[in-house]
């Protein structure tokens, strides 16, 4: 999505563990989350480290990677016909500090049949996918509707990003 943008950057993953606090909130996860993976990969006083994490939120729970098939399946009936939000945190780091930001959308499934479910399980597309699928995937067919940052949905507001670096350069400038 960056390079689509035509943003030059450098991939730096460094493992972070993604464990959701007792009560802490979904916004206050994935900020947590962007957080980590930025100051884990940061390196230098002279480069600018993006972080991000994505959870699906349905109702009251918090919808991540899908730990087998039996899951991902779960979750798909959860979302098969409803609306649920996609949030994304993100942490700009740089030799100023940080900026640590979050992007909500809003997205509502059609109403899913079991062999369809079985079908997009079996592609193994929702394993590595928060909520258990990707909307720029074999699941956009499930797609009514969405409201917000399209981007957001697949794990990065990419013009939020764009504009809190638009802010750093000119804060360099002055």
């Amino acid at each position: 999505m960056l390079a689509t943008a035509g943003l030059r950057f450098t991939v730096r993953a460094r493992p972070v563990a993604e464990v959701r606090a007792e009560g802490e909130a979904p916004d206050d996860y994935v900020r947590r989350l962007a957080r980590a993976k930025a100051g884990a990969s940061w390196e230098r006083d002279d480069e600018v480290v993006l972080g991000a994490d994505t959870v699906v939120v349905l109702g009251d729970r918090v919808l991540e990677k899908p730990v087998d098939a039996g899951d991902a399946r779960r979750m798909l009936r959860a979302l098969s016909g409803r609306e649920h939000t996609v949030i994304t945190g993100v942490c700009l780091r740089h030799s100023g500090g940080e900026i640590v930001d979050s992007a909500s959308t809003r997205v509502r499934f059609v109403d899913l049949e079991s062999d369809e479910i079985d079908e997009y399980v079996a592609s193994g597309e929702p394993m590595d996918k928060a909520g258990g699928y990707a909307i720029q995937g074999l699941a956009s067919k499930f797609v009514d509707r969405v409201e917000g940052c399209y981007f957001n949905v697949m794990g990065l507001p990419v013009a939020l990003v764009y504009r809190h670096l638009k802010h750093m350069a000119a804060d360099e400038r002055r």
